[in-house]
């Protein structure tokens, strides 16, 4: 069933029990403007659904590939909420619910995962850095773009979003501690889900957590409930404070769980046993916020129908926006390499496009 410290989160700041509940812990505030728990609640609902259509249209398809977040919500959504929109994000290629938090649109990630065009398209409007598929690469990416940050004056703050599998990378390695001697104004936010791929969190390392790591960089270590989506705001959002004060980088370890398959191409009966997937089936994170907003009174059939109003007229977009596009202009993968394109790609180009004429 994996490791032991996956399956527990005890020692875990959180803010509502797996039966929606609020717990004791007092360090943190919970009492958000009904507004901004009704937005998360209604974030998390979509990415689901979302996500439930990204995978029918991989198997339809009319995409190559897609990594689910089911499970996820929870942590992406608490986690992005809290920023202020001027704040960088940087992902890896999971985080459907810190892009639509930020305003990226369904239909601008579909084609990233139908190939039609380049994985950041538009990202950058929304202080968003492209997708990274290359596992870690981007970590440091966001320590640069943090000291890029304190050399301009300014109060933004970067977050790196990366896995548990992305942390023994040693790209991982050398951005937190790069970013702990400059004093980076940087969060790592590791969603451990307990598998990188098939490789179980146990394979990975031998500390107690993930957590611990922070303090051999110099830097706070805090482990948070994944599934609770009050407790990723209020961690994340203590983390950005820290940080936009010159106080330097968090390490914030959100133990949650992948639900579904690492992508549409993995099968993880191969790996993990039913009695795992049904462990966490039970701490998903939408029936416990749920739960826990209906206690306080926010929560009413008349969100639930705006909420899934809203839902069906973006997965509709979705669908039409991907069924049966068209294909992209095979040039402009040479055309878009540079700002003018050299002679040699220019004759690749050519070439091509004549062997495509050909075949037509």
């Amino acid at each position: 069933m994996g490791h032991p410290d996956v399956l527990d989160v005890r020692g875990s700041v959180q803010l509502i029990a797996p039966d929606g509940t609020p717990t004791d812990e007092d360090r943190y505030r919970r009492d958000l403007p009904p507004d901004v728990l009704r937005r998360l609640y209604e974030l998390m609902v979509v990415t689901r659904d979302l996500d439930g259509e990204f995978v029918n249209l991989q198997r339809q398809g009319e995409l190559a590939l897609y990594p689910s977040c089911r499970g996820q919500e929870a942590a992406q959504i608490g986690a992005t909420a809290c920023l202020r929109d001027t704040d960088w994000l940087f992902p890896q290629y999971r985080e459907l619910g810190a892009f639509l938090t930020r305003g990226i649109t369904a239909q601008q990630l579909a084609t990233v995962w139908r190939g039609s065009w380049h994985g950041g398209a538009g990202f950058t409007h929304h202080c968003c850095a492209p997708i990274a598929i290359p596992i870690a690469t981007h970590t440091l990416h966001a320590v640069g773009a943090a000291m890029a940050a304190q050399r301009l004056g300014e109060d933004s703050v970067t977050v790196a979003f990366l896995g548990d599998g992305a942390t023994s990378e040693g790209d991982a390695h050398e951005a937190l501690n790069l970013a702990a001697v400059y004093r980076a104004p940087c969060v790592f936010f590791v969603q451990n889900n307990g598998w990188a791929i098939s490789v179980p969190v146990s394979r990975q390392h031998a500390a107690p957590t993930l957590a611990h790591r922070g303090i051999g960089y110099g830097m706070p270590g805090i482990r948070v409930d994944g599934n609770d989506v009050l407790a990723c705001y209020a961690v994340m959002a203590e983390a950005a404070k820290r940080a936009r004060a010159g106080d330097g980088p968090t390490l914030i370890e959100a133990v949650t769980y992948r639900l579904g398959p690492h992508t549409t191409s993995d099968d993880p009966t191969r790996y993990r046993s039913d009695a795992e997937l049904q462990h966490w089936a039970a701490l998903d994170p939408l029936p416990r916020y749920r739960t826990y907003l209906t206690a306080a009174g926010v929560w009413t059939e008349q969100l639930e129908e705006r909420v899934a109003a809203e839902s069906l007229r973006l997965r509709t977009a979705l669908r039409d926006a991907v069924v049966d596009a068209p294909d992209i202009d095979i040039a402009e993968v040479f055309d878009t390499v540079y700002r003018d394109i050299t002679p040699d790609l220019a004759q690749q180009r050519d070439q091509l496009l004549a062997e495509l004429g050909k075949e037509a």
